[in-house]
């Protein structure tokens, strides 16, 4: 990463990927980011006891956030699961104006899998997300990460969680063809997007 060039790392993957662990250890230790955005962590905040009732404003808040953090040139990351698109305009308006962006995709081998990783979370106290909105956000986020994002970014890397220990599948650059890493795995995932 240029040191001169703000930067926004987008943490992204289905629910239950481990997208907020990941990010308290890769933004501040690893890349000197010490501004997070995540609209579940905000939801959480206006209302610690019933979150998924502030879901909606909390989604309003993180996007005010980061077009704030944008607009004072400030390198911050942000979680999302990419089932939504509405990102891919941000991100290129901010790539055009200096910025340096950077994807992490946390990759899960199946949805039934994300299903319940959210329930083990909720298990333990953490937040809920319906099972119907996991499934649907599962294959769409994936299907967005090419489609969209991918191209979006200065570089970017998919790594497989499923397991016991996170495995890096993947990383690429703008313009060049990615390096796979784990040559199985890619071939699963790249799958996975073909037939969705």
């Amino acid at each position: 990463m240029d040191p001169e060039r703000p930067q926004i790392f987008v943490l992204s993957g289905p629910n239950g990927a481990g997208k907020t662990t990941a990010a308290s250890v890769v933004l501040p230790e690893r890349l000197g980011i010490d501004q997070f955005v995540n609209a579940d962590l905000i939801a959480r905040g206006l209302s610690p006891f019933a979150p998924e009732r502030m879901a909606f404003r909390a989604g309003r808040l993180m996007l005010e956030r980061i077009h704030d953090l944008r607009a004072r040139g400030e390198s911050f990351g942000f979680e999302t699961t990419l089932a939504t698109r509405s990102y891919a305009p941000f991100l290129s308006d901010a790539r055009a104006s200096g910025y340096v962006v950077e994807l992490a995709y946390i990759w899960l081998s199946s949805v039934d899998l994300a299903i319940s990783r959210v329930r083990g979370r909720v298990a333990q106290g953490g937040h809920d997300v319906p099972t119907a909105i996991i499934e649907r956000r599962y294959d769409r986020g994936l299907r967005n990460l090419f489609d969209l994002y991918v191209p979006l970014c200065d570089t970017w890397t998919i790594a497989d969680n499923s397991g016991d220990e996170l495995v890096e599948v993947a990383r690429g650059r703008q313009g060049a063809e990615p390096t796979v890493l784990e040559a199985e795995r890619w071939s699963r995932i790249r799958r996975r997007v073909d037939d969705s």
